[in-house]
């Protein structure tokens, strides 16, 4: 093949004068893009820094009852199992402890002793739409088992008063009498004391109530004119505690007023989105963490998450509050006694993971007798009154009673 003779014109130099402005901007561009990649990724490792620090603050913060575990460990076979019916439903048992000590010393002068002030029995069913808390009476007579006592020795069985199975055993005595009177199983336990209870009404700002009439107590450091009130810790603290200065001074008027602040309590967190506004549910967080002891296997912050949203997913008009079915004594009418069958069937319901129906709490429109027209057991001529007033709504097998309770969607000061 020839070779191509043609001249071919020189290949051309890049240009040396290039406009201003066609080079430099990418390199700008790239400069810009990297300052701002360092720079959103410095914010990212500070944010996860400053995260790390706050969950290791909060979980830090929760104090764990080893020695209650321990003790609920060794007597695990004496404690009920968990019915088929009731898997993935859990109970809780709320502890409000009187105790007198260290922050609590200006409630009394009983520092050293304690006993369970409220104690409220959470049950949230298998399918987190249904909660249920049952407070016990502190006066009611029960049984309670031999318990281990804070200097080691172990007491004997005995009838007593139910706060004193706390002073007796702690914790420990307390759940496992529950456990005993009710054949269900607790799963999980929070203490809170007098401080921890004002720390946490604090941190959402007040709980409102409503206060039917003036309130003049000096012994709960209350002072509160008639109508709704926003109440903070420590009146909110007096208010829930104080007994003799308000309506009949009965202890079961006290339980409904703490049942319908801690109502109060949800929806106030619900309504001002709380637990979905960081700078709000900080210092509640805070707050709580600081303010219980718990179990071991709710004594972490992530337990006490995944506890919360259980909670949020049940709606307000299914939680449920109300007191266990009870009577004055028959040998001393400063205690209290169960009311049966009552007790037995809101027990069972709950062992079953069974919804329990409520009614406001009032006289009841037609005591001795079942919406159907039948008889209730037990409420024929001369009745016990108390027992009429708790009767089951259908005394068909399997049917949950109604009781006397409320729901947490229900504003008590709209009713007024």
């Amino acid at each position: 093949m020839a070779e191509d003779d043609t001249e071919h014109p020189p290949t051309a130099a890049p240009p040396t004068d290039v406009p201003e402005g066609r080079t430099g901007r990418p390199r700008k561009r790239r400069r810009w893009l990297m300052i701002t990649a360092g720079a959103v990724a410095f914010l990212l490792v500070a944010c996860g820094v400053l995260l790390w620090i706050a969950y290791r603050k909060l979980d830090g913060n929760i104090r764990t009852d080893s020695a209650t575990d321990r003790l609920l460990a060794k007597l695990e076979a004496e404690r009920p199992s968990r019915s088929a019916g009731a898997r993935g439903a859990e109970n809780l048992l709320l502890i409000g402890s009187d105790d007198r000590s260290g922050a609590n010393g200006s409630y009394g002068a009983d520092a050293g002793t304690q006993r369970s002030d409220t104690t409220i029995l959470l049950h949230l069913s298998a399918d987190r739409r249904h909660a249920t808390a049952v407070s016990v009476p502190r006066d009611v007579m029960v049984s309670v088992p031999a318990c281990e006592k804070p200097d080691g020795t172990r007491s004997k069985p005995a009838l007593m008063q139910f706060n004193w199975a706390f002073e007796t055993g702690g914790p420990a005595c307390s759940i496992r009498t529950v456990e005993q009177l009710s054949g269900i199983r607790i799963d999980h336990y929070v203490i809170l004391d007098f401080s921890g209870f004002k720390t946490i009404v604090d941190a959402i700002g007040g709980v409102d109530v409503c206060v039917p009439q003036p309130i003049h107590d000096k012994d709960a450091k209350l002072d509160l004119p008639a109508g709704r009130q926003t109440l903070h810790g420590e009146q909110a603290l007096g208010y829930v505690r104080a007994r003799e200065s308000l309506g009949d001074g009965s202890d079961t008027q006290r339980m409904g007023r703490q049942q319908q602040f801690l109502a109060a309590l949800i929806r106030k967190v619900e309504s001002q989105g709380v637990l979905l506004n960081p700078a709000r549910l900080w210092p509640v967080l805070d707050a709580a963490t600081s303010s219980v002891r718990a179990d071991g296997g709710l004594s972490s912050l992530g337990a006490l998450y995944d506890l919360t949203q259980d909670l949020r997913s049940v709606p307000t008009a299914n939680v449920v509050f109300l007191t266990a079915p009870r009577r004055p004594y028959r040998y001393d009418s400063d205690r209290d006694e169960f009311v049966q069958p009552q007790t037995g069937q809101l027990f069972a319901a709950l062992r079953d993971d069974r919804s329990v129906a409520v009614r406001p709490p009032g006289p009841t429109p037609s005591a001795g007798a079942d919406p159907s027209g039948g008889a209730s057991p037990g409420a024929g001529p001369g009745a016990d009154s108390a027992e009429a007033a708790f009767a089951a709504v259908s005394p068909s097998a399997g049917a949950s009673p109604t009781f006397e309770g409320r729901t947490a969607d229900v504003d008590a000061c709209a009713q007024h």
